[in-house]
């Protein structure tokens, strides 16, 4: 069934870097969970309302609030393709990370609803005409359900799509509510207990905490992320294969939306060669990855002196101290400065979110291992902005 509805209606399907069919991906499972939460929502409606049962009804109204919601991902989908334009020159795309966040308030209101009227229930309890047409249309819901689930999460994985994985995960936490309603009906006659009420509370948490995952995830989007480890270690191989690249360092990426990447980074050249050379060279990087990738990338160029033996044998100390420090800092940006009657070290250390140590003591640490060698430093720290903090650029080396 998925791919018959993919190839039906999304046009050049594996191209899902592009806007266009980034859309139309949307706009499909968009429209197929209207559908398909509509039906349930009227199928067990009447379920409910003929046997009496607060949690099936809740679990109808649940799923009336996800076609709602599918409405929201459906508008947001057209909406986050809108070309940049003069007051938003980075695109529309974070729409969808609002559309998400939308998602998982009215799931949360839904949950806080379904618990005030199942207390209700609770304090006064009615019988529930449960019947076995009750059943299966509860049992063909979980199966719909799970094929919902496997659907949105299997195509916001191919798109990176922020909206149909919180659809997945509530499609979900909907599988686990109804079967929670289904064992309270069957339950109930035989135990001689009305666990109705009981079980709509278990629903409406059920539904409350896929909407604060699904919160919780889209406002890390909104407030911004740094590079995952896979994307970080992308630019780097990317950047590599370049001929004259001697270190990659300083990675800063941070997007505007799916798949809409804007970075900067600084990359060491050899400082003997044309700097005219060198330029011509991170500009063809720039277009190339701008071409392949689609990531605006912006490279800081730094010149790196190699052939000098008392630079490379104060960069080899340096790299000894620093790491003895602790084995997560990295050194770049390393040069030599000569004076008639001195010489002084420059350098930069990066220091990974997940180094337990703050930067005065680093900086204190590095600058009394230098001063008993009589090295005279000027150290800068910074922080890497990698979402994986245990990540190192592999390739970042001074000489």
């Amino acid at each position: 069934m998925q791919n018959f509805l993919i190839h039906r209606f999304v046009k050049n399907h594996e191209n899902t870097k592009s806007p266009d069919v980034r859309q139309a991906y949307g706009t499909m499972t968009s429209i197929v969970g209207i559908v398909v939460n509509f039906f349930l929502f009227a199928i067990k409606f009447v379920a409910g309302t003929l046997s009496g049962s607060i949690a099936i009804t809740g679990d109808a109204i649940n799923n009336l609030s996800d076609a709602g919601s599918s409405v929201i991902s459906l508008i947001s989908f057209k909406l986050s393709n809108k070309p940049a334009d003069l007051e938003h020159p980075f695109g529309h795309a974070r729409i969808e990370y609002i559309a998400a966040s939308t998602v998982a308030i009215i799931i949360l209101l839904i949950g806080v609803e379904l618990i005030q009227t199942s207390i209700g229930k609770i304090r006064q309890p009615s019988e529930v005409d449960f019947t076995w047409l009750t059943a299966g249309i509860l049992v063909f819901s979980i199966f719909v359900k799970l094929w919902l689930t496997r659907f949105n999460a299997s195509l916001g994985k191919r798109i990176g799509s922020s909206v149909m994985k919180a659809t997945a995960a509530d499609s979900l936490a909907d599988v686990l509510a109804t079967t929670v309603v289904l064992i309270s009906a069957v339950l109930s006659p035989v135990i001689g207990f009305q666990l109705d009420g009981y079980m709509g509370i278990a629903v409406a948490l059920f539904i409350m905490n896929s909407g604060l995952g699904i919160l919780k995830e889209t406002l890390d989007s909104i407030l911004g992320q740094g590079p995952t480890e896979e994307l970080a270690e992308q630019i780097e191989n990317y950047i590599d294969r370049y001929p004259g690249i001697s270190g990659i360092h300083d990675l800063v990426a941070h997007n505007y939306g799916p798949n809409r990447w804007f970075a900067s980074v600084h990359v060491e050249v050899d400082a003997a060669v044309d700097i005219l050379v060198s330029h011509d060279l991170i500009d063809t990087i720039e277009r190339d990855i701008m071409s392949e990738l689609g990531i605006h990338l912006v490279i800081h160029m730094d010149p790196v002196v190699k052939d000098d033996p008392l630079i490379n044998e104060y960069c080899q100390l340096t790299e000894e101290i620093v790491t003895a420090v602790d084995d997560s800092l990295t050194l770049h940006d390393f040069r030599l400065v000569r004076g008639s009657a001195f010489k002084k070290i420059v350098f930069d250390v990066t220091v990974p979110y997940n180094c337990k140590k703050s930067d005065q003591r680093i900086l204190d640490e590095i600058e009394a291992a230098m001063k008993a060698r009589q090295i005279n430093a000027v150290i800068t720290i910074d922080r890497s902005f990698l979402t994986k903090s245990n990540y190192k650029i592999k390739k970042s080396r001074t000489l």
